[in-house]
């Protein structure tokens, strides 16, 4: 997703995404409170056992679809049980399929910015108007300036903000946790991924192998055989949490 010069791209409607923002807002009474639960496996590794709202956080891929799906996941949870608004700001196609992750289409804003200045300033806009969540699909360095922005207003809307970019983005966001995300949807059945935790302020990082359960809309983690335990007992452990 490189962008073109922004002089050779077609301005944004500010006005118009700032009146719909303001007018779902006030629809929805307010964004949800409190972390968002993913698992107890990964809940333990997270500052106050969740992923921290009101916070900007990093979500790395090596493809763009394993991050999408997980970036629609952690979204659903900011929106919470009685459908918030999300923002999804890119400057490529529509992502599909994320109402199998919990992201229904009557919850989403998505906005199609072809110039950065746009995107960040849609992106800032979501978080700091109240909006239950906000993701920003990205190639280039937004730089400090932005990126300090951005956190100002995810503090300020107690947004949940993420920033999707590709695996070798290697400049520093400052966000809360960085995630890189592999694996995917394969076929028909439950997506798989593995999730890396390769930064958390006031947590620690990890990794940990999971599967998406469209159905029961749980989040299992897979984790191989345990040695501690006596030969006839051993086997694979799912553990999972529900997610709405």
């Amino acid at each position: 997703m490189t962008h073109p010069p922004d002089d050779a791209q077609a301005p944004m409607d500010r006005l118009a995404l700032r009146a719909a923002l303001q007018a779902r807002h006030a629809r929805q009474g307010g964004a949800p409170q409190g972390d968002l639960s993913l698992c107890p496996e990964i809940d333990a590794a997270l500052p106050g056992g969740g992923l921290p709202r009101a916070a900007l956080h990093d979500v790395l891929g090596a493809e763009s679809a394993p991050s999408a799906e997980f970036a629609a996941l952690l979204l659903a949870r900011a929106a919470g049980p009685v459908g918030g608004s999300v923002l999804w700001v890119t400057d490529g196609a529509a992502p599909m399929g994320l109402a199998r992750f919990g992201l229904m289409p009557r919850e989403l804003v998505l906005v199609r910015a072809e110039r950065l200045a746009d995107a960040l300033w849609a992106m800032e806009e979501g978080l700091g108007g109240g909006v239950a969540g906000a993701v920003l699909q990205i190639a280039d360095d937004p730089g400090p300036a932005a990126l300090r922005r951005l956190q100002q207003a995810a503090g300020a809307g107690s947004a949940l903000g993420l920033l999707l970019r590709a695996d070798d983005a290697g400049s520093e966001s400052g966000a809360v946790t960085r995630w890189r995300v592999g694996g995917g949807t394969a076929g028909l059945g439950d997506p798989r991924w593995r999730l890396e935790l390769l930064r958390c302020r006031g947590g620690r990082p990890g990794q940990w192998d999971v599967v998406w359960r469209a159905a029961a809309e749980q989040l299992e983690v897979e984790e191989s055989e345990l040695e501690v335990l006596p030969v006839r007992h051993r086997g694979r452990v799912r553990q999972g949490c529900t997610m709405r």
